[in-house]
């Protein structure tokens, strides 16, 4: 018999769609060319069907998982559910997640608490499925690897890893459970280089950051296409191992979430923010762009916002009243450009994800064109943070960063009330920039002017 074979391609415009609940509806849209099917992913060796994905053949296998589902449970009928469910329809091997026994794991060692609980690193000798072997009748697994364990108390978070297409985004191969604390853990790909923070704190070259802002974007795409916000966007939670991977989906919403309530507060890192989320106004995408431009600023001048005040009332007020982190005079126009409009007050103004992401691509791709002068500027923005860092000591540059006692950047539960209106963004007096910063005016249309940027 013939063994499978399937050649991947891109599935972002369909997948990144998905819901759980219409999960069925959707793969048949998807399903029903049944010659691209053929021509993008083979015939399945077994059931002589077009594949669904690469290497994989959806009913093949629901039939394998199915067969097995009397041989495992976690001891929670919820997360049963969901790891069957998972099984039985997935299209390709990244949204097919397993129970995985605890003992699977070695040298399991803390790293660190995040805003949803402990996380570990791991070694997994087995690795997670890829392909059914037909030769061998077993899976096919990428042994060896290494992974990151994160307790949780909701499967909210899961499943939004189950609903966004999986480029951009830390990827879930599970579920085991810790024996002794009991806790139930997601199984996560381990991110070598840890967060955006350390990543930039500790990198003293770096000639990619163009790159590597759109593939944040296009992370925060694939949650918005999903049509869900991630409501908790901030450094720490933007990963690098390779590539950029945004993580902790924990409260990952969709768009107009009925059973969200503006009176208990709002969940967050005060410096990310957006002043309409402080005043408890309904969460949005827009929001999530205003924090990707704190980001941004924080990522290109390798400053972390707002670490020398307290992350309190006082601060939220300065915030609805347009105040925001410093913009370095070396990083170039145009970003000034895309970050003032991203942190822009009024969240009719910011650019959707989508805008961002075209721009990005578009700089990236002129970043290497010497007749560009997004070429002469990147080059000399890298020449000015060389000069800044060559004379820095050779130590871990996050260990010795100095802030305020209550400058806190984990996750938490804040409640202010009484915050001013919200004030004009494009007001001078309410941004910490340097004297020969442009300030885009309301009527700007500043993402055209991107999107048309010709130098």
């Amino acid at each position: 018999m013939e063994k499978c074979r399937f050649k991947y391609i891109s599935v972002s415009s369909i997948d990144s769609s998905i819901k759980i609940e219409e999960f069925n509806q959707t793969k048949v849209i998807y399903l029903e060319d049944l010659e691209k099917r053929k021509e993008a992913y083979g015939i399945c060796g077994e059931c002589n069907e077009p594949g669904t994905g690469e290497n994989w053949c959806q009913l093949c296998n629901a039939k394998r998982f199915k067969e097995n589902f009397k041989n495992w449970t976690s001891g929670n009928k919820n997360i049963d559910e969901l790891i069957q469910y998972s099984q039985l329809n997935s299209l390709y091997c990244l949204k097919c997640l397993e129970w995985l026994p605890f003992e699977k794991f070695q040298n399991v060692t803390y790293i660190t608490r995040g805003g949803f609980g402990k996380i570990y690193s791991a070694e997994w000798p087995e690795g997670s499925i890829r392909y059914w072997d037909i030769e061998n009748q077993k899976w096919y697994r990428y042994a060896d690897s290494k992974v990151a364990l994160k307790s949780f108390d909701f499967l909210n978070e899961i499943k939004s890893y189950l609903q966004i297409y999986i480029q951009g985004i830390v990827h879930c191969y599970g579920i085991t459970q810790d024996p002794n604390t009991k806790d139930y853990m997601m199984v996560l790909d381990y991110c070598e280089n840890g967060n955006l923070r350390n990543f930039y704190l500790n990198r003293p070259y770096d000639n990619l950051k163009i790159y590597r802002l759109s593939r944040i974007v296009n992370g925060l795409l694939n949650i918005h296409n999903a049509g869900k916000v991630h409501k908790d966007f901030h450094s720490d939670n933007i990963l690098e191992g390779g590539t950029m991977y945004i993580s902790d989906l924990g409260m990952c919403q969709p768009v107009n979430n009925e059973e969200e309530s503006d009176t208990k507060g709002v969940y967050g890192v005060l410096p990310y923010m957006a002043p309409e989320v402080l005043r408890n106004h309904q969460y949005t995408q827009a929001a999530d762009i205003y924090s990707l431009g704190i980001v941004m600023n924080e990522f290109l001048s390798e400053e972390i916002p707002f670490n020398d005040v307290p992350h309190d009332h006082t601060l939220a007020i300065d915030i609805c009243k347009g105040l925001r982190p410093k913009i370095p005079e070396h990083i170039p126009k145009i970003f000034v450009d895309l970050i003032m409009k991203c942190w822009d007050t009024k969240a009719e103004n910011r650019p959707t994800a989508k805008e961002l992401y075209q721009i990005l691509t578009k700089l990236d791709n002129e970043r290497w064109n010497k007749d560009n002068e997004i070429y002469s500027q990147m080059n000399e923005y890298e020449k000015i943070r060389e000069n800044k860092l060559k004379n820095r000591p050779k130590v871990n540059k996050s260990k010795s960063i100095k802030t305020h006692p209550q400058a806190i950047y984990t996750s938490r539960l804040l409640n202010f009330k009484n915050l001013l209106e919200l004030t004009n963004s494009s007001d001078l007096s309410s941004f910490q920039v340097n004297s020969d910063t442009v300030i885009p005016s309301e009527s700007t249309n500043l993402i055209t002017e991107c999107l048309d940027y010709k130098i």
